[in-house]
């Protein structure tokens, strides 16, 4: 063979190894970035957020409150995605405002940088949906529960909660609460704790919406009284 020819080898496998070694650079940088997000406070260990130990963290026992909270059973929530968590939003509300989707089963704090901070919540079940705007009138730590006459109509044995149940992890109303009024009336509906980790991505309650206690104190650190909260029209999720 001539050296030319041989030469004119070395080179082309050369250029193999190079073009080779070039693709597995490249692709373990695009694997790399794939794990990477803007919108995530931390990139995510496990496909399941539920057996990612971050999360697991999230929602451990707070036994510095006024009742101390258990951790939640993350067990029993149906789906992580159900998870707190930052994610990007593109609706036209401005930052600050409160989105609840009942047919997801998601409420969305809105960001000013194209994200929201998404929350799991529950809602209400079919004949207790309500949909519409309304604004954030007060805000309660570990408030005191007053089933409506409506309620206590439906079922009887609330009639001893009529002037109000005390606050406590057995309250429906769990660590925190804020107030919904409508033109300065109050609409009845709450956005509360829950100690019922289950009932949360289900549609259970009679309308209000519910959070893991976790997560209701922190949403409640981070809204302001006045703020404006939108209910969309309930659509079944795919």
């Amino acid at each position: 063979m001539k050296a030319q020819e041989l030469i004119g080898m070395k080179n082309e496998l050369a250029s193999s190894k190079l073009t080779r070694r070039s693709f597995l650079v490249g692709s373990s940088a695009l694997l790399l970035a794939g794990c990477q997000t803007t919108s995530s406070p931390r990139p995510r260990a496990t496909l399941d957020l539920r057996a990612d130990p971050y999360y697991v963290a999230m929602y451990g026992p707070i036994p510095d409150e006024k009742f101390p909270i258990p951790a939640v059973d993350l067990k029993q929530v149906s789906d992580s995605r159900f998870l707190r968590q930052v994610v990007p939003y593109t609706g036209p509300e401005r930052a600050g405002t409160l989105v609840v989707d009942p047919g997801e089963r998601f409420l969305y704090l809105v960001r000013a940088d194209g994200t929201a901070m998404r929350y799991g919540v529950g809602v209400g079940r079919a004949g207790f949906e309500w949909s519409g705007d309304a604004r954030v009138q007060y805000k309660r730590q570990w408030p005191r529960w007053t089933p409506p006459s409506d309620m206590i109509a439906r079922q009887p044995e609330l009639e001893k909660y009529r002037n109000g149940m005390e606050p406590g992890l057995g309250n429906p109303l769990g660590a925190r609460a804020l107030y919904l009024f409508d033109n300065g009336v109050d609409t009845l509906y709450r956005i509360h704790g829950t100690n019922e980790d289950w009932s949360i991505g289900q549609n259970v309650s009679s309308g209000c919406i519910r959070l893991f206690n976790q997560d209701i104190i922190d949403l409640y650190n981070r809204v302001p009284d006045g703020s404006p909260v939108v209910v969309r029209q309930s659509v079944a999720a795919v």
